[in-house]
C-alpha cells in the first residue's frame, strides 16, 4: 500500500494560495484519474483505490503530521511508501524535486509530519513556488498572480507524471528521472 498526502489548509479562503500547492496536486490527480469523491477519514479527506490512497490532511498546514500518522498507523503503511507533496520557496516556480528523506527545511507541515511519525526518512516532492519577496507568512498564505495562474496547469501535470513515476520505481530511479526533468 502507497500513501500520497498533499499539504495544505482548510478553508475557501486560503483554497488557491501558493500553501496550498498539495492540496491542488492531490486534486488534479484524483480528479485526471477518476477517484471520485473522498470519503472524511482520520481528519482528513481520503481517496482510495486499491492499494493506493490519496489523502488530504483536514487538520491545518501546522499540524498535517496527526492526520497523517493516523492512516500510517491504521493501514500499516511503511514510510518509504509514503509520499508528501508540499510547497518549497527555496525552489524557483514549478521546479520539482523529489527527495527520499531530510529534515523539514523549515516547512511547518514537514515538521509536524517528521515529528509525528518521529522519522526524517519520509519521501517528498517539493514543487517550487519562487522565492519570498517580503513577509514570507503574507506570501505562501497569498493567492498565485496571473502569469503563475497561467503556468499553473502544466505545473500540476508535471506533478501528476512524477506521482506515476514514483509509483511505478524505486525511490532512486524515481529522484533520477523527476529530478533531472526540465
Amino acid at each position: 500500500m502507497k500513501i500520497i498526502a498533499g499539504l495544505g489548509n482548510p478553508g475557501v479562503k486560503y483554497a488557491f494560495n501558493r500553501h496550498n500547492t498539495g492540496w491542488l496536486c492531490i486534486n488534479h490527480f484524483a480528479q485526471n484519474n477518476n477517484f471520485g469523491e473522498p470519503s472524511l477519514k482520520f481528519d482528513g479527506e481520503l481517496w482510495r483505490r486499491g492499494d493506493l490512497i490519496l489523502l488530504r490532511p483536514m487538520t491545518f498546514m501546522n499540524s498535517s503530521g496527526i492526520c497523517l500518522k493516523q492512516v500510517v498507523n491504521f493501514y500499516k503503511v511503511p514510510l518509504e511508501n509514503v509520499l508528501i507533496i508540499y510547497d518549497d520557496m527555496a525552489l524557483n516556480f514549478g521546479k520539482l524535486r523529489l527527495r527520499a528523506q531530510g529534515s523539514a527545511g523549515g516547512h511547518n507541515g514537514l515538521i509536524s509530519i517528521l515529528t509525528e511519525l518521529n522519522s526524517i526518512e519520509v519521501p517528498r516532492l517539493r514543487v517550487g513556488i519562487g522565492k519570498n519577496p517580503g513577509s514570507m507568512i503574507e506570501y505562501v498564505l497569498s493567492d498565485f498572480n496571473d502569469d503563475e495562474k497561467k503556468l499553473f496547469p502544466e505545473i500540476l501535470d508535471n506533478v501528476e507524471n512524477a506521482i506515476k513515476i514514483w509509483l511505478d520505481n524505486d525511490i532512486q530511479r524515481a529522484m533520477t528521472l523527476i529530478n533531472a526533468a526540465k
